[in-house]
């Protein structure tokens, strides 16, 4: 396997990875706000864990893609700028 494909199959699964997370947060958020007490009436109180996993899955998810998309934008490495006089 070439290191191009090893390259885009670590992107595809970096990418894949935060569509799982900020699914999960998602998922949290509706469990927050479809929370409903022991009588089955919605609670507007209750439920918070909910909301703090769902802020922090998608706090994790924004930097986990910040970072996975600042490949893109990387510079050859192996091209240097040499400056001389």
């Amino acid at each position: 396997m070439s290191y191009v494909r090893k390259s885009l199959a670590n992107v595809l699964g970096s990418i894949a990875g935060v569509i799982v997370v900020a699914a999960i947060a998602v998922w949290q958020f509706y469990q927050f706000v479809t929370f409903r007490d022991a009588k089955g009436i919605l609670d507007a109180q209750g439920g918070t864990s909910h909301l703090w996993w769902a802020i922090a899955m998608a706090l994790f998810a924004c930097i986990a893609s910040f970072f996975v998309f600042s490949v893109f934008l990387r510079h050859d490495r192996d091209d240097e700028l040499h400056i001389s006089s």
